[in-house]
């Protein structure tokens, strides 16, 4: 009698949003191995599908209902097919209700309650609730040493703290994410630590505002503090951070990084828009005068710092003298790179139900003219670095010309040039040749 060897189970996670999500996945694929569950190839080839979502922008929400679709049709042909829903949108209850009359998923689990997902799923195997559903309304304290699935490669992330306290009037994740909890900094190095034994080169620091990290905490520690911790760590190359509140950006920090030899040049401090007017609207805490000299002063004391953003367009009640103000700071700030956006309104949010909702047209066009404008600032700063020699982390293969290798330079910037494999991982020189929008060549 021939003997039959059962098939290990199989999941695929599907990750939506930031980084904060990508990591949250990596813990997420941790928990599930650490159940039995052996990574899958496909969507057709996986026991069990997570979704690890994101609820900031309508246009991630409707990716995933449209991916729950295509689930509905897998369920039919393979009844034992489980799927689970985690992430920001979990945690609002008119997603909760749709899911339910949708009938696809078996676990709804929130951003608070990850660690649990493994009791979850074997809850809903025994069929003993339809879908099971855990969502705290309040986040309870950090969970440590969860086990977690890195992404590979040379480059990590690591959270910091969890949550937000600023609720800008466009922004759902105090609701989805909770208040800030910062992690102790012992917990953080040891993790660093670690990251480095496996053989990680560059670490970056994770948080919906870094600026405010240690408040809360009994040891009186603060980012700067962290920053330099962290910069201690032997055998590390480079250290990244995101996102940098600008209201938050204090001088000591400011000298901080330019005094830490691994902490990359490179701020994260996002504007989100130009006029007094729309920056109070939105309740960023900071106007346009005190971004500039928030500026001056990054300028001033780190050496050849890039600086990037988030730009906003379209915000509720935004008139044309608003949108130019917005292209006037483009201009006077000269970011290096920027991710901008048509705003989007957030249900539960203050934007979402304030007057002056714009056209959709009238965001396109002007997404259209910002993105004109600061495509041509980041090609002209590239430029600039034609003929000169930078560092450059190796990351891998280039993507799009296998022939070539790609990595970063401090100030974060994308280059490809000549070399093989044996380079990943290590710092190299490289000469810059010619310089696009997004994109760098070069020769070692």
């Amino acid at each position: 009698m021939r003997e039959v060897v059962e098939r290990p189970k199989k999941y695929i996670t599907l990750t939506y949003g930031c980084q904060m999500n990508e990591r949250d996945s990596e813990t997420i694929a941790g928990l599930v191995e650490r159940s039995g569950y052996q990574e899958a190839s496909s969507l057709e080839d996986a026991d069990l599908v997570i979704f690890n979502t994101c609820s900031v922008r309508h246009s991630a929400e409707n990716k995933v209902y449209g991916k729950l679709g295509q689930l509905k049709r897998l369920k039919h042909e393979k009844p034992g097919l489980l799927v689970a829903f985690g992430g920001c949108m979990a945690q609002l209850e008119e997603v909760r209700n749709k899911l339910q009359n949708i009938g696809v998923v078996d676990v709804v689990f929130g951003t608070h309650s990850l660690h649990e997902l493994p009791y979850l799923l074997e809850k809903a195997a025994a069929g003993l609730e339809k879908p099971v559903v855990d969502v705290w309304s309040e986040p309870g304290k950090v969970v440590e040493h969860l086990p977690a699935r890195r992404r590979g490669g040379i480059s990590a992330f690591v959270n910091i703290m969890f949550g937000c306290n600023n609720f800008c009037a466009y922004c759902i994740v105090p609701y989805t994410r909770g208040r800030e909890r910062s992690r102790q900094p012992q917990d953080i190095l040891v993790e660093v630590q670690q990251l480095v034994e496996q053989g990680i080169k560059e670490v970056t620091l994770l948080g919906q505002n870094v600026n405010s990290y240690g408040r809360g905490l009994e040891q009186k520690v603060d980012f700067a503090d962290l920053l330099r911790m962290v910069n201690e760590v032997p055998g590390l190359s480079r250290i990244r951070f995101t996102t940098s509140h600008p209201r938050d950006m204090s001088d000591k920090l400011i000298h901080t990084i330019a005094a830490s030899a691994r902490v990359c040049e490179h701020i994260h401090a996002p504007l989100q828009a130009g006029s007094n007017r729309i920056l109070r609207a939105m309740n960023r805490g900071y106007t346009r005068e005190d971004y500039l000299e928030l500026v001056a002063k990054m300028r001033a004391t780190i050496p050849g710092v890039a600086i990037t953003s988030d730009l906003i367009v379209g915000f509720p009640g935004e008139t044309d003298e608003d949108f130019q103000d917005t292209l006037d700071m483009v201009e006077k700030v000269r970011f290096d790179a920027a991710f901008t956006f048509m705003f989007s309104p957030r249900s539960g949010t203050k934007a979402a139900e304030m007057k002056g909702q714009l056209p959709l047209e009238v965001k396109k066009e002007r997404l259209l003219k910002l993105n004109e404008v600061q495509y041509g600032i980041a090609l002209e700063a590239n430029r600039r670095l034609e003929g000169q020699r930078v560092e450059v982390l190796v990351e891998g293969q280039s993507k799009t010309n296998p022939e070539k290798m790609t990595g970063r330079t401090r100030t974060n910037r994308i280059v490809v040039f000549n070399g093989d494999e044996q380079l990943v991982g290590k710092l190299v020189e490289v000469r810059i040749l010619a310089a696009k929008t997004f994109t760098m060549f070069g020769e070692i």
